[in-house]
């Protein structure tokens, strides 16, 4: 009865336009002042302190920092354009070009948000001025984006692996494979639909551009190299492989000589503001937590559902199910910090492994990410490429059932994604 009050006093203070991370921390220091007393108070101080510092969580900004700089200093749109050389002259190959790119720059930033600020102010004009229907160019737009909660570094994953206590890394490497999956399904399915659109082919393929845009580009593809080689190398933590996409990004972008002052400070307060909301929403769900460590719920929920069934497929089903429909309404990283903790208990008791659990929550995330009303991502992508949410949803409709696909695929053969994680840390 107590966790439905707070949920329910939760959804009250959001219909009121109170920020989620502001409800959190008012719904837990009500609740933990009424249940423990005054005394309580200097506590939540130090709960929200230490719940905001822990030091994997030191990674969200500085990969945020890597995107923006990327964005400021020409890199993305060099990657754009040797994307384009090498599959513009595909039927459809602009939607392609914006698959592959959005795969690219996941790899840096890890925020499907920045992908579709940074990528879809070239792309969505770019596809629109060629013929593009604009519900489509927004709709390949904002689900290639949302690949960037499975393919590392992704933040929602370094934010699961904190709640989970499990290897950022380890996480990491199990996005790898279905992001691969996922964005090859959207080109094939963007192909589908230029073929029966009869949408443009954006140009004629020649050897020579594509060389000239990859000595353009190469700098810049060397970044995953760098940063994803040194964490899986093993030669730096994913929070010293962030600081090092920022030093990287940053030396190649004064090396393209188009580092602008005014454009990467407009970047920098962007992600400085989604870092703010992230850590507000960390430093929250670390009381939520406490409180529902202390009352023993993650416990009792775990012994509700193992009474109706102790099939750990049946529970992976009916936990799919939990999280496509939170993913509605509640932003990736809110969902995963106020659930995750609560699950993990569950879990663990039906023999499901945790790393892998971690890639089934980012998926069923990210198909939230899709999905009105809250769909964060769409809903950016929306306004940059000014169409209406509804027209999109029915073209994304299409993306968003690959993206079903892909989970139950992972969720009932994690093989495709536990096997490097075997390999190379097991």
């Amino acid at each position: 009865m107590t966790i439905f009050i707070m949920l329910v006093a939760m959804i009250l203070l959001c219909l009121f336009n109170v920020p989620i991370a502001v409800s959190l921390a008012v719904v837990a220091s009500v609740t933990m002042f009424i249940t423990q007393g005054p005394d309580i108070l200097p506590n939540i101080a130090l709960v929200m302190f230490e719940g905001a510092t822990n030091f994997p969580l030191i990674a969200i900004p500085l990969f945020i920092f890597a995107g923006a700089i990327m964005n400021a200093g020409g890199l993305s749109r060099r990657l754009i354009a040797f994307a384009s050389a090498c599959l513009g002259f595909i039927k459809g190959g602009l939607a392609m070009v914006t698959i592959a790119a959005s795969m690219f720059f996941a790899e840096i930033s890890g925020s499907a948000v920045a992908g579709v600020a940074a990528l879809g102010t070239i792309l969505i004009p770019a596809m629109k001025s060629k013929g593009y229907p604009a519900p489509f160019a927004v709709a390949v737009t904002s689900s290639a984006a949302t690949l960037a909660i499975i393919i590392p570094p992704s933040i929602p994953m370094i934010i699961y692996a904190v709640m989970a206590q499990v290897s950022v890394v380890q996480v990491f490497i199990t996005g790898f494979v279905p992001g691969v999956i996922g964005g090859v399904g959207m080109m094939i399915m963007s192909y589908w639909f230029a073929r029966r659109n009869n949408y443009p082919v954006e140009e004629v393929f020649k050897l020579g551009r594509v060389w000239r845009t990859f000595k353009d580009a190469w700098l810049a593809l060397t970044l995953p190299l760098i940063v994803l080689g040194g964490i899986f190398g093993g030669f730096v933590t994913a929070t010293e492989g962030a600081g090092l996409a920022v030093l990287a990004s940053l030396a190649i972008g004064v090396v393209y000589r188009e580092l602008s002052w005014g454009l990467l400070r407009k970047e920098l307060v962007s992600g400085g503001v989604q870092t703010a909301v992230v850590l507000m929403l960390v430093a929250g769900s670390a009381l939520i937590g406490v409180f529902l460590t202390e009352e023993k719920m993650p416990q009792l929920l775990a012994a509700q559902i193992l009474e109706i069934t102790q099939n750990k497929y049946l529970v992976l089903l009916l936990l799919n199910v939990f999280f496509l429909v939170i993913g509605f309404f509640l932003h990736s990283a809110a969902a995963i910090i106020l659930v995750v903790p609560i699950v993990m208990p569950l879990i663990t008791t039906v023999g499901i492994d945790p790393v892998h659990f971690g890639l089934i929550v980012a998926l069923n995330l990210a198909i939230g990410q899709q999905t009105p009303p809250v769909a964060s991502v769409l809903i950016a992508a929306c306004s940059v490429g000014k169409a209406d949410i509804w027209e999109v949803t029915k073209v994304n409709v299409w993306f968003i059932g690959l993206l079903t696909i892909l989970l139950l695929l992972l969720t009932y053969v994690p093989g495709l994604a536990l096997l490097p994680v075997e390999i190379f840390y097991r």
